[in-house]
């Protein structure tokens, strides 16, 4: 294997971090900022993936994805509230035991602290609506009660991710929000590392 690696076109020397200098950080930056910029894209691709994803729901995954969002913005929710509601789910195709965790990653930086403690938390404020019929316990969120988000968490879960399974609602397409995504991951907010956007 090559003990350097090709970045379209410069090359940086390195064969362990320790050794790097600030041209060769130049360097990977200068790439890193188009990459950062196709973020929205891949994570609107993924999101697709739960097209056609029953998992014997009344409809898709993706559409009760679309749902949400569609229920959130017509309640006249702001955008990064809508984004969340859109892809509070996207960890279904790689977290099936802790698919909230992995949508609360993704938008970590990028919402406020009051709407990632939302997603981050409503696969267990969901469970109010059916843990008693799997052996679980329903009341299993209470353990959050008099958390400063309990309320909005709650709220979230039961206008917005609960009420989205009718293969009747008029879904606005997915299309609607893209713009929205593209607008929410343009900039860190919430990172220690700087956004690849600031000066």
């Amino acid at each position: 294997m090559s003990d350097t690696k090709e970045i379209e076109g410069a090359t940086t020397h390195f064969t362990q971090m320790a050794d790097s200098t600030k041209d060769d950080w130049a360097i990977i930056d200068s790439h890193y900022k188009p990459f950062h910029a196709g973020l929205s894209n891949r994570i609107l691709t993924h999101l697709k993936l739960l097209d056609g994803d029953f998992g014997g729901y009344p409809v898709d995954r993706l559409e009760h994805s679309v749902q949400s969002a569609t229920r959130a913005y017509r309640a006249g929710m702001d955008e990064e509230y809508v984004v969340c509601a859109l892809l509070h789910d996207i960890g279904d195709t790689l977290g099936s035991g802790n698919h909230a965790d992995l949508a609360a990653a993704i938008l970590k930086p990028y919402v406020s602290e009051k709407n990632h403690w939302m997603v981050e938390k409503h696969a267990i404020f969901q469970g109010y609506y059916f843990f008693h019929h799997i052996g679980e316990d329903q009341h299993m969120r209470d353990k959050f009660r008099g958390h400063p988000h309990f309320e909005y968490t709650a709220d979230f879960c039961h206008l917005y991710d609960q009420s989205a399974f009718d293969a009747n609602y008029d879904t606005m397409p997915l299309e609607a929000f893209e713009p929205m995504v593209h607008r929410l991951f343009s900039t860190m907010r919430y990172s220690f590392y700087k956004s690849p956007t600031a000066e």
